[in-house]
């Protein structure tokens, strides 16, 4: 491949989120690149054509720069503005508004924090918090007191005994959130129900998982009734009580700014239901308007009028020049190709997933899979799958990865096709209005989809269940 195709193909692959480090590192290092100082909008990107033509497939793409011989008029133009920025949509004008984020402290510097309300002294302050040190994200303490006096003797140099180390990790225990320093799951709940309001669920509850932990998760409650003399209604009241604890309690905690960006999901395209047609644009952001930089251009004019009294040197720096002419005259039509080529690839999905994004529902979602989407416009397997792949589009519905259009087909009783994402919905529809005393196994979902109009195997069925995150029977059973 050329270089340009090669610059096409890696920024295929970087999301919306990330291109704008994509450009700063290219303005850092190609000098020859710069930013105009205008700002793009999320609307200023109009590739929503609804054609499929050859003219803007992959495979026509050309290299303005592709010719070894050096022409000064194809570097110099009078408009070094890209054409990507020159199309806009009607209502260009509109932007997304920023949503602002407020800062915060991360777990850890919570729990420290806490430390100094305690009526603890300092040197057991500074045991605390290298304690603290030691929880994980989900509020765990996995580390026994034996190897944090030993951590605590070879890197603080502080000889504490394990009893003391204990005596801290109760205290630490009382911190918020509910659970925190717990050394497994059985004792984070404890933790849990000892510090709620006593009543009489939560002291079965208690009872519950302080004597027959491994019975109740296991969901052997007539062993769990047996064993403690209780009824099912009791049992119920104390499960009621358990499911509103918290079984990693380091999760209830948003992190810092930083943290809660990791898990922030930016869409790079938007799907809007304009009076039953549907608009797609691209998430451009504030991404800056890039043009190639005039200083290179006009050295490369003082060039080509002095070309006969050239020394080496100076041949040297005409190459140089042009090499980075070449490569920012390439990254900005990689930029345009990118664009384009997401924006014709979404608007094929759009296209065949029509009902969905005016409806909704996963039921709406056709067999559909990437060589459907290759055939459409032209592009190959693999750059469908790379859009495909680490993207979002934001509906009206909610945001979803662009993975989620994408799904096998089968067919139905009656001979239609329908998609597997349709089977799984229809699955899950079914198992939530089973009797949770009496759950369905596998083998009577088959012949509650079979009455649907689903033949499908005992073996699907469990595959499906499980992707779908669903247990087998006995696990979802209720009292």
């Amino acid at each position: 491949m050329s270089p340009a195709q090669i610059q096409v193909v890696r920024l295929l692959e970087v999301p919306s989120c990330e291109l704008g480090q994509r450009i700063n590192d290219e303005l850092q290092e190609n000098p020859a690149l710069e930013e105009t100082g205008e700002y793009s909008t999320q609307a200023d990107n109009d590739l929503n054509d609804n054609s499929f033509g050859e003219e803007n497939g992959q495979e026509d793409y050309r290299n303005p720069l592709q010719n070894e011989d050096f022409d000064y008029d194809a570097y110099v133009q009078d408009d070094e503005t890209p054409d990507y920025k020159l199309r806009q949509l009607p209502g260009g004008e509109d932007t997304m508004p920023d949503i602002p984020l407020t800062a915060g402290v991360s777990f850890v510097e919570h729990l420290k924090s806490q430390v100094y309300l305690t009526k603890m002294d300092k040197p057991h302050r500074h045991i605390a918090k290298f304690i603290i040190g030691n929880i994980d994200d989900d509020g765990y303490l996995r580390r026994s007191d034996e190897e944090l006096s030993d951590d605590l003797a070879f890197k603080e140099g502080l000889d504490v005994k394990p009893e003391e180390i204990n005596e801290i990790v109760a205290e630490i225990q009382r911190f918020d959130p509910p659970g925190v320093g717990a050394r497994d799951l059985r004792e984070c709940l404890l933790i849990q129900l000892r510090q709620q309001p006593q009543n009489t669920a939560t002291g079965t509850a208690e009872r519950i998982i302080e004597t027959c932990f491994e019975d109740f998760g296991k969901r052997h409650f007539e062993k769990v009734c047996q064993r403690l003399n209780i009824s099912d209604a009791e049992l119920k009241q104390a499960m009621q009580e358990i499911t509103r604890l918290n079984p990693k309690p380091g999760n209830a905690w948003t992190g810092t700014v930083y943290d809660r960006h990791q898990t922030t999901v930016i869409p790079d395209f938007f799907v809007e239901n304009m009076d039953g047609e549907l608009r797609v644009t691209l998430n451009t952001g504030d991404l800056p308007e890039l043009r190639v930089n005039r200083e290179y251009s006009n050295m490369l004019e003082d060039y080509a009028k002095n070309e006969a009294n050239q020394t080496p040197k100076m041949k040297e720096a005409v190459m140089f020049v042009k090499q980075k002419i070449d490569a920012a005259r390439w990254f900005i039509d990689a930029i345009q190709q990118r664009n384009e080529t997401l924006m014709r690839t979404m608007t094929a999905i759009v296209e065949k997933q029509k009902d969905f994004f005016t409806e909704g529902e996963d039921t709406y979602i056709k067999p559909l899979i990437l060589q459907d989407i290759a055939d459409m416009t032209g592009y190959d397997v693999s750059t469908i799958s790379r859009v495909s792949n680490s993207k979002y589009v934001q509906t009206d519905f909610g945001i979803y990865p662009l993975k989620h259009f994408f799904s096998e087909k089968m067919t139905n009783t009656e001979g239609e096709e329908v998609s597997t994402r349709e089977i799984k919905k229809i699955l899950q529809d079914i198992l939530a209005e089973e009797d949770k005393r009496n759950p369905l196994t596998d083998d009577q979902i088959v012949s509650a989809m079979k009455e649907k109009g689903y033949q499908i195997a005992r073996r699907t069925i469990a595959k499906y269940r499980e992707q779908s995150g669903i247990p087998v029977a006995r696990m979802r059973k209720e009292v």
